[in-house]
């Protein structure tokens, strides 16, 4: 149920590949939550999330406090989410621990899904392996602490590739925005071998992420930093890209949360001019921006 007399609202929604789970076109992202707001100020902006409808809640134990933070919500309005964390490791038993951990973090007994973090900054020869990250989730998939499973990706999409064609994934969240797109290219190299399994896919970094990665205050995005700065256009731009089911976004307070829900309600997709010119634009900031997540190979 809603908290407090507030009645909860309902988005867009879209079917998450082959999961069948339905999940609202806007997600929310907890880093800049659990690393830059009071506990008090972040579990109100969990709670209004669900009461707006933004019901896809992604989290992770390297974002300081939000996992505990989000466990206050999730004792009562457990329910309500589609629940994701995710584990930082190549290795099965330590993905397992961490997952075990999250989940008493998190006041739960089960998250919806769990991503294996950021394999650009891990070998996917060992995600893959028999002892690797991917089998140990499935393995806690199989005990019921997860429901789905699948990895993100924000730098060296060769790796993301190499686990969606040795790899059965049920979803994946990747790095993708109008200026990354001419350094990463994860729309043109994983979003189709992701449509041929039909994995879920969630868009982050839509407004380019925190600038110097560092969550410390709301300064905005990167993407607030150039010309260019139109989230709307950006926000468009990720979710009208094939393949992909949910953008998801962190932000700092209510004002951002609503404005991205304002977007989510009234979301059209791109005209082919309006793509040209923001694409014309982000080959342009790319240049300054340059490989800003990490190695591209």
């Amino acid at each position: 149920m809603a908290s407090g007399t507030t009645m909860v609202e309902t988005l867009p929604q879209r079917i998450l590949g082959k999961t069948g789970m339905s999940v609202p076109v806007l997600g929310l992202g907890t880093a800049p939550a659990g690393m830059g707001l009071p506990d008090d100020q972040a579990i109100a902006l969990f709670h209004l999330s669900l009461d707006l409808g933004v019901t896809y809640l992604d989290t992770a134990p390297g974002y300081d406090r939000a996992q505990k933070q989000l466990g206050h919500v999730m004792k009562d309005r457990r329910d309500e989410a589609f629940l994701v964390t995710k584990t930082h490791t190549a290795n099965a038993k330590k993905a397992i621990e961490i997952l075990e951990q999250s989940l008493s973090d998190l006041q739960t007994d089960h998250v919806d899904m769990t991503f294996v973090h950021s394999v650009g900054r891990l070998s996917g020869d060992e995600i893959l392996s028999k002892d690797g990250a991917l089998a140990g989730l499935r393995e806690a998939q199989k005990r019921g602490l997860t429901r789905f499973v699948g990895f993100t990706a924000h730098n060296r999409p060769a790796i993301a590739a190499q686990i969606l064609k040795e790899a059965d994934v049920d979803a994946l969240m990747v790095a993708m925005n109008f200026v990354d797109r001419h350094t990463y290219q994860f729309e043109t190299e994983v979003l189709p071998l992701a449509a041929k399994q039909r994995a879920g896919v969630a868009a982050m970094k839509v407004f380019g992420g925190a600038p110097n990665m560092k969550y410390e205050n709301p300064t905005g995005s990167i993407l607030s930093q150039t010309e260019a700065d139109d989230h709307e256009l950006a926000f468009r731009y990720a979710l009208g890209l094939p393949g992909v089911h949910v953008a998801v976004i962190g932000v700092f307070g209510e004002e951002e949360l609503h404005q991205n829900v304002a977007w989510a309600k009234n979301y059209a997709p791109l005209s082919e001019r309006e793509l040209a010119q923001l694409c014309q634009a982000g080959a342009k900031v790319a240049t300054s921006w340059g490989a800003h997540f990490g190695p591209v190979t």
